[in-house]
């Protein structure tokens, strides 16, 4: 897909929602996933030794939550707080954005529109990469992993409309830019339109077998944002830009 198609997809949107993971941060880069998985199952088996069975092999910190909680409440807030103060470590040492990120937010708030973070990852991480970047001034709000409800994380929109409910916007006047599936189907569960973020190869033909309205790989990205800005009537819905709101 080109620049036409990611015009169209934007050409209604007044707040564009970014994903975390991927489209702004490459959370894990210094501190390999797989080893956060671990760390966090050895630590989930501990407190209740009937996880060790389930929990054994998995590489995706996320999954490990996702499993802790199914199984047992308790240890699963348990892992959840380690695995917030993993993601905030790891940011921390995660190097600098993903290439083109901050072009990007820069062209969001340029057109006119409205930028948020919506993230399965803890908003305390997204918070940190974002003040120790200085691009908090480009993002209007943080909705990160929920406490305690992992259900709730995409492709559940959950975030989404939590994040167009404190911009006092429909969602359908919102568009999602993701690198995962989970992103695309959490963006169409409700409207939005969803922009697909293609940082591999194979993912470029799964977005566009998911629907997705614009597909991307360039790491300069979004040109489109910086189309002229929205009619004063969609504009003036927004909250003036100040220092990103988490939760």
């Amino acid at each position: 897909m080109d620049t036409d198609d990611l015009n169209a997809a934007l050409a209604g949107a007044s707040v564009v929602l970014f994903d975390f993971d991927g489209p702004i941060c490459d959370v894990f880069a210094g501190r390999p996933a797989d080893q956060v998985a671990r760390d966090l199952s050895r630590l989930a088996a501990e407190g209740n030794p009937e996880l060790e069975g389930k929990l054994s092999g998995l590489d995706d910190p996320l999954e490990v939550l996702r499993l802790t909680h199914e199984a047992d409440d308790a240890a699963g807030l348990a892992i959840e707080r380690a695995l917030t103060a993993a993601e905030v470590e790891a940011v921390g040492v995660a190097g600098d954005p993903v290439s083109g990120a901050v072009a990007s937010l820069e062209a969001v708030r340029a057109s006119g529109r409205g930028a948020a973070v919506v993230s399965n990852n803890s908003a305390e991480a997204v918070k940190a990469f974002l003040d120790r970047h200085g691009l908090s001034e480009h993002v209007l709000t943080i909705v990160g992993r929920p406490e305690g409800h992992p259900e709730l994380m995409k492709p559940n929109p959950h975030s989404l409309i939590a994040a167009a409910e404190r911009l006092d916007v429909d969602v359908s006047l919102c568009a999602l830019i993701g690198d995962s599936l989970t992103d695309i189907q959490a963006a169409h569960a409700i409207g939005s339109a969803a922009i697909g973020f293609a940082n591999k190869p194979r993912k470029h033909q799964l977005f566009v077998e998911a629907g997705a309205e614009a597909v991307t790989d360039r790491r300069a990205r979004f040109p489109a944002l910086a189309a002229p800005a929205l009619l004063p009537s969609a504009r003036s819905a927004l909250p003036p830009p100040t220092r990103a709101r988490s939760g």
